[in-house]
């Protein structure tokens, strides 16, 4: 069974709502709900797969610390991971690794690497 979901916490709630709204659409999510204290985001269209809990935090991601290292989104094909990492990039992500084959993963693995506003590292992937 997949994960049912999982929780991250955000320095500024409605910093990461905007941002995860503009990317959600490329990722292939969708609004769960929204409220004063959370907000989450679902596979769109009813697919099967991991809802996502963003919950505010009075202190800022750490990613040296035991925790979340990063957060990947499988997309249907490469032409996806090119459009996200430019979203990304035009909603002024730091870009780690633009889109690119990854020999040293079990092929086929094509993707890219950014930070959201908190530092916290996401991946758009493609298996094709």
């Amino acid at each position: 069974m997949p994960l049912g979901h999982i929780g991250v916490n955000v320095s500024d709630l409605g910093v990461s709502y905007k941002y995860y709204s503009d990317l959600m659409d490329c990722l292939g999510y969708e609004t769960f709900l929204t409220a004063d204290d959370q907000f989450a985001i679902k596979p769109a269209g009813n697919k099967i797969g991991t809802y996502i809990f963003f919950y505010p935090s009075e202190k800022g991601y750490e990613p040296e610390s035991a925790g979340l290292q990063h957060m990947a989104f499988m997309l249907p094909d490469r032409d996806k991971v090119e459009e996200a990492v430019t979203i990304a990039n035009e909603l002024g992500s730091e870009i780690v690794h633009l889109p690119r084959e990854w020999p040293e993963y079990p092929p086929p693995y094509y993707a890219a690497f950014w930070r959201d506003p908190d530092g916290i590292m996401l991946e758009a992937v493609c298996h094709k």
